[in-house]
């Protein structure tokens, strides 16, 4: 680096050979040449002194200078500019099937609401570590109370991932934020408990869904029956497989076979479906098997799907039926079957794999087994479904009596 200007002003001062210090008014201010940038860097030093400003330059040379020589730029990229070249980085993954399409729109989604906090012109290098603190405060206010705090800790986990790669890049001084503590949340998993159906409750969707799929139904046309149809498969299938949400709705006819199985003398229908690792939240592939394979079979008559490569759950085949066509008839459903305070227990499609394996537990099936089935680990499946375990507790219990036929209970 050599400084452009050759002549000087009895008000500016030459610092080594780069840089300058000079009089504006009545403050001293610094001026260096950064060559990698093409550009000043200016800086007021906020004193009168002559000498002060010496020191004070010279101590802001050097430390140009050095971040210069680590390939550290000074001037800075503006949040929303640092946002959106980590979102160019994670569309990558994307491409290279390192991260679902729907992990990248979360990701999306969480840093704008972190720019809304932050502000999208505020410049990266002006960060600093506590800039997070009332990040919490912001968000319960901005949603009314109704942001989950397991959504806050993700969004914050998400923030910082953005913040350590942008750190990598050169293009901040800080590569994370200290958030504040999350309060402690009571950890009795009551609300899993409530956004899971019973089998009572899903007993009346099934019953209501017959109705609201009638073709004798005058007042839906074809294309809203299909529609309704596509939605009511959906929840048949999701509650007997247990799939997630994003695997159900990128589920292709390829992915399915129909095995015959005789079971005590009776033939069932089976469904073995292939989760293809791209699609998976985990990126692991897995098979199962799971009850239901002829509404499979029923749906395909239904959509008439043009190759074996079609979307199961699409109009056309190529195009996955939208979340919010899938909520819009979930939630109707829902309604229709009159489910007891539907409003305040957040029952939603992921309540259907809820309910799947909570079925699974009651039936005596292994931690492992359904861990297995899920795509999810033996310690997840025992801290979210913990609570059952007073439940199978109490059926044990009770299975040690029985009632004579003149209604005494004896002991077995």
């Amino acid at each position: 680096m050599t400084i452009k200007k050759k002549n000087f002003s009895e008000d500016e001062i030459k610092i080594f050979d780069e840089a300058i210090i000079y009089k504006r008014g009545e403050y001293w201010h610094f001026r260096m040449w950064l060559e990698n940038e093409k550009k000043y860097a200016r800086k007021s030093l906020r004193t009168r002194s002559q000498s002060t400003a010496m020191e004070k330059g010279k101590e802001l040379y050097l430390e140009l200078y050095a971040n210069q020589r680590m390939g550290k730029t000074y001037f800075s990229l503006t949040t929303k500019g640092g946002v959106s070249k980590y979102l160019a980085q994670r569309q990558k993954d994307v491409e290279s099937k390192l991260i679902v399409s729907g992990r990248f729109v979360t990701i999306k989604t969480h840093l704008q609401h972190w720019l809304d906090f932050i502000g999208k012109e505020t410049r990266l290098k002006e960060l600093s570590r506590t800039d997070c603190e009332g990040y919490f405060h912001h968000r319960m206010k901005a949603s009314k109370g109704n942001v989950k705090q397991v959504t806050l800790k993700n969004e914050q986990s998400t923030i910082n991932g953005c913040m350590r790669y942008l750190f990598k890049q050169h293009d901040t001084h800080i590569d994370s934020f200290d958030f504040p503590k999350l309060p402690k949340v009571d950890g009795n998993n009551e609300a899993v408990r409530r956004a899971t159906f019973t089998s009572e409750e899903y007993d009346k969707l099934v019953k209501v869904m017959r109705a609201y799929c009638a073709k004798s139904n005058k007042k839906i046309d074809a294309d809203e029956l299909i529609m309704r149809q596509l939605v009511r498969h959906y929840i048949l299938i999701a509650a007997n497989s247990g799939l997630r949400v994003g695997e159900q709705r990128q589920l292709r006819w390829n992915d399915v076979e129909i095995d015959i199985v005789k079971s005590q003398g009776i033939e069932k229908k089976l469904a073995k479906i292939r989760v293809r690792a791209e699609t998976s939240k985990v990126r692991t592939s897995r098979i199962i098997y799971c009850r239901g394979g002829q509404y499979f079979e029923r749906l395909k008559k239904i959509a008439k799907p043009l190759s074996t490569n079609s979307l199961v759950f699409s109009v056309d085949g190529e195009n996955e039926i939208s979340k919010r066509a899938l909520l819009y008839h979930f939630h109707k459903i829902v309604e229709l079957a009159e489910i007891e305070d539907k409003e305040n227990r957040n029952l939603v499609p992921y309540s259907l794999r809820h309910f799947m394996i909570t079925q699974r537990i009651m039936s005596g099936l292994s931690f492992r087994q359904i861990a297995d089935m899920c795509g999810t680990s033996v310690a997840q499946i025992e801290k979210t479904y913990y609570h059952l375990n007073d439940e199978i507790r109490l059926t044990n219990a009770l299975a040690d009596y029985r009632r004579n036929e003149d209604g005494t209970i004896v002991t077995i």
